[in-house]
């Protein structure tokens, strides 16, 4: 009782200090003990917390099984059939196709803009159920489509509720997990989503061989499993500590903190971490309060929604705007790649360097696994190497790769029979560039842009990231009626240029953040 009597003088001293405190002054200043090892040794010190953030990703997962059950689907003759505004020939068949992928991501889009006022309401676990009953309707709506139109619009619903999974899973695993093992635990992201592309292609691999409209209905109509499960096991999942103390639970928060940590609620780690969480919360409001002190002096839905928008103006402010820069800097670099071109019309891409239809299929199946194996890799990788020099190296790789293929699709894609060694060595290069993409720009980015967790404004600093990752992605997917290999090999040279400069903008600013 005494150590809780304190804790609130501390936090109400913090609340009648802050005025004069500058705008980007730390709260807690007092070295903390670790609970254990950091990275990916300190996963396996608390099996509950990463049961938990293992959990969490499944919303990931989904997102990633659209990746890979669209990019067979899209050539399945069945589909084409029910659907001949996408087949071969079509006029707009180009555009159209593009559209069809994209509407995921323009729902995404929106999806993401409006969970951060779900996220704080209503808690993030329980904004992650609400995303999945509404990817579930969008899922039964594509499972039944009947006419293109329909099509379009259930996937733009199930987009929502991917976009809005993708924006707090992240957000609920960064609050959940003890800060050495964080950025770890926040790759799990990803790899529940490549995880997931490697599924779904290979789940449509076989479907394509039903001779009915179930080729491609039963692969939509699966992707609805583990929405349930994830939807089924809400009610299981701890609340967010920082949730809890944001809403004035404080006793609430300190049983999640002793529960999520293994530790006893007078373990003075459990107890300085508590102080630290309200501490800031306090700090924030305050901060808050005086930034805009109209908008907290009633409760109206009105003020309510403004609170929301100002709080991504707070994300430029002084002592928040570089970790903002951060994210978003990475974010971009992370999708300008063309990664999701690259999943999403891998056959295609194979096509232009003379494989045949079966080996097109298959060649993308093992480029996708290949990113499965680097992503792993990253989990041990980023802490021994550090996060600068990986995104460094990856960079170059990337580049390489990129130019490489470039050179030889630009050069032999007319006569590729007369030239199988060439061909197959863009196929090589490409298995490369997708081994590299994995263990650096597709995993690192996401512990550095949303594993900084301390700012005034977590939810928007995390749908900001989201939001510039999703257009990034739409661009990709709504390009496919340029896809032409003059086209790919102009924009992969283009690439050759902005990639290293997007690596070393980053890590300049990373610097003043010390992100390793």
């Amino acid at each position: 009782m005494e150590e809780k009597t304190a804790t609130s003088g501390h936090v109400e001293a913090v609340s009648r200090n802050v005025r004069a405190a500058s705008a980007d002054a730390p709260v807690w200043e007092q070295q903390r003990a670790t609970y254990g090892k950091p990275g990916f040794a300190g996963i396996f010190s608390n099996p509950y917390v990463t049961a938990c953030a293992a959990f969490a990703t499944m919303g990931g997962a989904l997102f990633g099984y659209d990746q890979g059950v669209i990019s067979v689907t899209l050539v399945m003759e069945h589909f084409m059939e029910r659907f001949p505004e996408v087949a071969e020939g079509a006029a707009g068949a180009g555009f159209k196709k593009g559209l069809l992928t994209a509407m995921i991501e323009l729902g995404a889009f929106l999806g993401a803009m409006n969970q951060g006022w779900i996220a704080d309401k209503f808690s993030r676990k329980w904004s992650i159920l609400v995303a999945v009953c509404i990817f579930l309707i969008g899922s039964a709506l594509q499972t039944g489509s009947v006419n293109y139109a329909m099509l379009v619009v259930a996937r733009f619903v199930g987009g929502i509720g991917v976009g809005m999974l993708a924006m707090v899973a992240p957000l609920y695993i960064s609050e959940l997990a003890p800060p050495e093992i964080r950025g770890t635990l926040l790759v799990l992201q990803e790899l529940s989503i490549v995880t997931a592309v490697v599924v779904a292609f290979y789940i449509t691999y076989g479907t394509r061989y039903i001779d009915s409209d179930w080729s491609w209905r039963l692969p939509f109509l699966l992707q609805m499993v583990p929405a349930i499960f994830l939807g089924v096991g809400i009610p299981w999942l701890p609340y967010s500590p920082r949730w809890l103390a944001s809403k004035g639970r404080d006793d609430e928060a300190l049983q999640v903190l002793s529960k999520v940590r293994k530790l006893p609620e007078s373990d003075e780690r459990v107890i300085q971490e508590w102080i630290e969480i309200r501490s800031e919360v306090a700090f924030r409001n305050e901060l808050n309060k005086e930034r805009h002190p109209t908008l907290f002096q009633d409760s109206s839905l009105s003020s309510r929604i403004k609170r929301h928008l100002v709080g991504y103006t707070d994300c430029f402010r002084p002592g928040c705007w570089k970790r903002t820069h951060i994210g978003i800097g990475l974010m971009f670099f992370q999708q300008f790649g063309g990664i999701n071109a690259l999943i999403y019309y891998s056959p295609t891409l194979f096509g232009t360097m003379g494989l045949d239809y079966d080996m097109q299929l298959t060649m993308s199946g093992v480029l996708n696994i290949c990113q499965v194996i680097a992503c792993f890799w990253s989990l041990w990788g980023m802490d021994r190497f550090g996060r600068r020099p990986l995104l460094l190296g990856g960079a170059v790789c990337m580049v390489i790769s990129h130019l490489i293929i470039s050179v030889l699709v630009g050069k032999f894609s007319d006569a590729w029979p007369t030239h199988t060694a060439e061909a197959w060595t863009s196929v090589a290069f490409l298995l490369f560039f997708m081994l590299t993409y994995g263990a650096t720009w597709g995993s690192d980015p996401l512990g550095d842009a949303r594993g900084d967790l301390p700012c005034f404004a977590a939810c928007q600093r995390h749908g900001l990231c989201n939001h510039v990752q999703l257009v990034q992605q739409l661009h990709h997917r709504a390009d496919h009626s340029a896809l032409g290999a003059e086209y790919r090999v102009w924009r992969l040279c283009l690439l050759c240029r902005v990639l290293p400069a997007g690596a070393c903008l980053g890590l300049t600013i990373a610097k003043g953040l010390n992100i390793t």
